[in-house]
């Protein structure tokens, strides 16, 4: 008998129209099955690449109860997610993807009295501390992810975190839990809660009394053993609490709907006890005696992981004590006498070889911000390779985690590979990222994944410990669990899931009858791509596949990162859409270089719309802990798109400003004129694929060059001497804003520099590169290095006037011209405030009593680094507001058709309620031409330079005024 053919890409077409059909039928609004949102939902945080057939976002519980009614009768997988955080594969799935984040999201009650809450599952965790606050309250458990995380997903993971000591795991704090199971049987579980008639719960306890011996023994043996089924919580003794049970099992039994959650108080004070080691497993083996002064965490470090975040450009890493190894101990009181007391408690039983103890909250945040960053970090081994998750978070009784430490050491060199190590450590939990060879292309690498996790989890086993601690075992690790447990436990499983999924409907592939761990691996089925690419990915070998897989699905662009100066994503609080994060567009480009899927080339307007709300603001190169740069990437989509064919009017307008400026600067007055009028403006700005609710700022009457030429130059008007200085000054300050260039130039004559300004046809070719017209922005580049090579080779410093034109000499540069007159004028590129910080002598004028709200501009904030600028501000006396995310018009993106709507959004989100009631005295600070651009249109402020802000300051000018 012949074999039945494959379902071609017509039968699966016509299914998936026939499941959207009935799930429309259903009264589910918000439902999609188009390439983008496949693209988009194909994977989580973990290695595996599943595309699913849908993606439903319900908006309310009965959309969920009626989904899955709709898969039960066609028989199509349902894969619950909350965000995507999920690093062992538990929320991909090959039909209906359940994302319970985008609309139920909800806090429903706080109940202070009771301490307890009632939520929706897609709420933040973040989000649930918020409301919980003002209540004195806390939810315990909280993972590094807690600023993306769902609750929802953390009940299916039976999520932790580093406060598992003080607090428990989720499911020693879930109270109730409101589910439907695979049978379709809705229930309200609570400690306690017995059949009552439930077809489901009476099979269950049936089954739980015919095989207590298993449960007492193999279940519950300590406190981070989450692999398999938390069985231990159905014994009698325990209470038969099944929504307890429940928890943990990734969405393979039942569907949360709703839960109850319990709260705890916090303590007024907590501190830090930072102990160095001489290396992680010595401070592994200390963390048993540490354990009596009953810590709330007790979390280790690896020299390997701080090493990373050292590399991290701009980033800021406090000093720890002396050692290769560490442990975090945070201890709470109500005083900070009482935490310095038990501090001298675990310090005198330490052992360490030297210590830190730490009360002030804002350095213990940024100690916490070295741990909280580690998943990310860990993404990259010390000598930069890539690091995956797999073996991610085994765990082990903590008596023996210094010996298990070593062996696995030892089991890494055996197999040639390298791990990032971190963790719980009063737990006995470890994470660690390592360097199986899955890089694009590498299918054989797939081998090596298998054998290692093999051995891997038989060393866990040896231990009597968890394969996984915190994280589930979803596609990672399920097929290991025979190695953990024996055949009754494992047939236990396989009855739960009879009695709670008996069509195998939720979640299959998980848990019971798993895929092995090695199928679907997202990198290993993307080919390289190293030919015919206009940008160097010179931290990824040349190729564009290992780039856009830097992304690995943490999901920090997701995070709320603005209230702490950060910048990515910008579209994504404009609009919640997934697609519309860095991950997101990230996904869809890897789906560009997989096979099989609805993506395929760089054209695929799934590639475009992923694109479209990219303000290739640069911030996710800084602040995306695996350094994805979506802005590059985005050039060299474009570039690749409508190379040699027809692009959009934007792209031969407002992306090749500086052309058009130059010939606007022949006839300012009468360009002004026409772009004022009512006809002229609205015929310019359709021309040009602007909306019309934009204003074209007008062009300066006489650029600066055009000023500085006529008026002497080379410092002829600042010290006859000086140290000589090349003053570089952009398109955009030449032709929009040459007061800025004046202050600059001033305030570098007053700081006894000479300064110089270099050649008029020089230009970063920014607008070329953010349009993709990546061959005219190389040679535009090229020739502007060409220029300024003569003077840095000479000792001269250029200054930069234009944040983002500043940057694309330090970064893009180096992408796009290469070579080492490349890197000697990226060197050789500073900005205002970091020459002036270097500046022997000079002192900045006093601000004492000044009141300044600062709008760095991304590219500012993410490639060159704000810290000179918030120093020098910082030493004058000023009392500064600095602002995180975007203006929202970054260059030419805001005002082109189509985005002025999510660029106000933008804005609104910190900018503008920033400076609506700001007093007339203070000053928004805003060096990018852009970022003034849009306070000027949308709020009627002026924003300043760096530069104006320390000229209006610096009395009268010596020799003649150049304003």
């Amino acid at each position: 008998m012949s074999a039945p053919a494959a379902p071609t890409s017509t039968d699966q077409a016509d299914t998936g129209r026939a499941l959207v059909d009935e799930l429309r039928r259903a009264g589910i609004g918000d439902v999609d099955d188009s390439g983008l949102a496949r693209a988009v939902y194909s994977s989580d945080a973990s290695l595996y690449r599943v595309l699913p057939r849908a993606v439903v976002r319900p908006r309310s519980t009965d959309e969920i109860v009626a989904t899955l009614d709709v898969c039960r009768r066609l028989g199509v997988p349902l894969t619950a997610r909350g965000a995507g955080t999920s690093i062992a594969g538990n929320a991909v799935g090959t039909g209906v993807v359940l994302d319970t984040s985008r609309h139920l999201a909800r806090v429903h009650a706080i109940d202070a009295e009771a301490r307890t809450a009632t939520i929706d599952p897609g709420v933040v965790q973040s989000a649930l501390q918020t409301a919980a606050r003002p209540h004195g309250l806390r939810f315990g458990p909280d993972p590094s992810t807690h600023n993306r995380c769902t609750v929802g997903g953390m009940i299916g993971n039976n999520a932790c975190g580093s406060r598992a000591l003080g607090y428990g795991r989720t499911s020693d704090n879930v109270v109730a839990l409101d589910v439907v199971t695979g049978t379709g049987e809705r229930l309200q579980l609570s400690s306690g809660t017995g059949p009552d008639g439930s077809a489901v719960l009476g099979q269950l306890q049936r089954l739980v009394a015919g095989d207590l011996a298993t449960l007492r023994t193999e279940f519950g043996r300590f406190g981070r053993q989450v692999s398999g089924y938390s069985l231990e919580h159905l014994l009698p003794e325990r209470g038969f609490d099944v929504a307890r049970a429940l928890v943990g099992s990734e969405g393979t039994l039942a569907v949360v709907l709703g839960a109850t959650v319990r709260l705890v108080t916090d303590a007024p004070v907590r501190g830090l006890v930072v102990l160095g080691y001489p290396s992680m497993a010595e401070a592994a083996d200390a963390t048993p005696a540490l354990l009596p002064h009953e810590p709330t965490a007790v979390e280790g470090l690896d020299e390997r992981i701080v090493q990373r975040l050292r590399d991290v450009p701009a980033a800021v890493v406090p000093d720890l004590p002396r050692g290769a190894g560490w442990l975090i101990v945070e201890l709470t009181g109500e005083s900070v006498a009482e935490v310095e007391a038990k501090a001298r408690g675990v310090l005198a039983d330490a052992g360490a070889v030297d210590s830190l103890v730490v009360t002030d909250p804002a350095h213990a945040a940024a100690i916490w911000r070295i741990r909280e960053d580690g998943a990310g970090l860990a993404n990259r081994t010390s000598d930069g390779h890539p690091a995956h998750a797999g073996w991610e978070d085994a765990a082990v009784p903590v008596e023996q985690l210094g010996a298990y430490l070593r062996e696995f050491d030892a089991l890494l060199d055996q197999h040639g590979l390298q791990c990032v190590p971190y963790g719980h450590f009063g737990d006995g939990c470890v994470h660690g990222r390592i360097d199986f060879p899955l890089g694009a292309g590498a299918d054989a690498g797939r081998g090596r994944y298998r054998a290692f996790v093999q051995d891997a989890a038989g060393l866990v086993a040896g231990y009597g410990g968890s394969l996984s601690g915190e994280h589930g075992d979803g596609r990672a690790r399920s097929e290991l669990l025979p190695l953990m447990y024996s055949p009754a436990a494992l047939s236990l499983f396989e009855q739960v899931k009879a009695v709670f999924d008996p069509d195998d409907v939720l979640n299959p592939g998980v848990l019971v009858r798993p895929v092995p761990v090695d199928d679907d691996i997202r990198m290993a089925a993307a080919p390289r791509k190293r030919e015919n690419l206009a940008l160097a990915y010179r931290h990824d070998g040349g190729d564009f596949s290992a780039a856009v897989h830097r992304c690995t699905g943490v999901g920090k662009c997701r995070a709320d990162l603005q209230a702490s100066g950060g910048v990515m994503c910008p579209s994504w609080p404009a609009t919640r859409e997934e697609k519309d994060t860095t991950r997101g567009r990230a996904r869809v480009l890897q789906e560009m270089l997989a096979p099989g899927g609805p993506v395929t080339d760089w054209r695929s307007p799934e590639v475009h719309d992923a694109l479209d709300l990219c303000l290739s603001c640069k911030g996710c190169s800084s602040d995306c802990p695996t350094g994805v740069d979506m802005a590059s990437y985005k050039a060299e989509v474009l570039h690749q798109s409508y190379r040699r064919r027809l692009r959009p009017m934007s792209h031969y307008t407002l992306g090749r400003l500086p052309f058009w400026a130059d010939l606007a600067a022949k006839a300012p007055r009468l360009v002004n004129a026409v772009l004022s009028s009512r006809l002229g403006g609205r015929l310019a700005k359709w021309g040009a694929g602007m909306d019309q609710r934009r204003e074209v700022p007008p062009f300066a009457r006489r650029t600066f060059r055009d000023e500085w030429a006529a008026q002497g130059q080379n410092g002829r008007f600042g010290p006859a001497s000086g140290t000589p200085v090349a003053l570089w000054v952009d398109s955009f300050t030449d032709h929009f804003a040459p007061e800025v260039a004046h202050a600059v130039a001033r305030v570098l004559e007053s700081a006894g520099y000479r300064v110089q300004v270099p050649g008029a046809d020089t230009c970063c070719g920014l607008t070329w590169i953010t349009t993709g017209q990546l061959d005219t922005a190389r040679k535009t580049l090229a020739h502007t290095i060409d220029t300024l090579l003569p003077l840095v080779d000479a000792g001269i410093t250029v200054v930069g006037v234009e944040p983002s034109c500043t940057a694309a000499l330090r970064s893009e540069s180096l992408e796009l011209v290469g070579g080492d007159a490349a890197e000697r004028v990226a060197r050789g590129t500073r900005t205002l405030a970091e020459l002036l910080a270097d500046t022997p002598g000079w002192e900045a004028p006093s601000m004492a009593g000044l009141e300044i709200v600062a709008q760095p501009h991304c590219h500012h904030a993410s490639v060159l680094g704000w810290s000179a600028d918030a120093a020098l501000l910082k030493k004058a006396g000023a009392s500064v507001t600095r602002l995180g995310g975007c203006c929202g018009l970054a260059g030419n993106w805001g005002v082109e058709k189509g985005h002025h709507d999510v660029s106000v959004t933008i804005a609104e989100q910190q900018l503008l309620p920033a400076v609506r009631d700001l007093s007339p005295d203070a000053v928004v600070l805003a060096d990018g031409f852009s970022c003034r651009t849009q306070l000027d249109q949308l709020a009627g402020r002026r924003g300043l330079h760096l530069a104006e802000l320390l000229a209006d300051r610096l009395g009268s000018p010596a020799g003649t005024s150049r304003t």
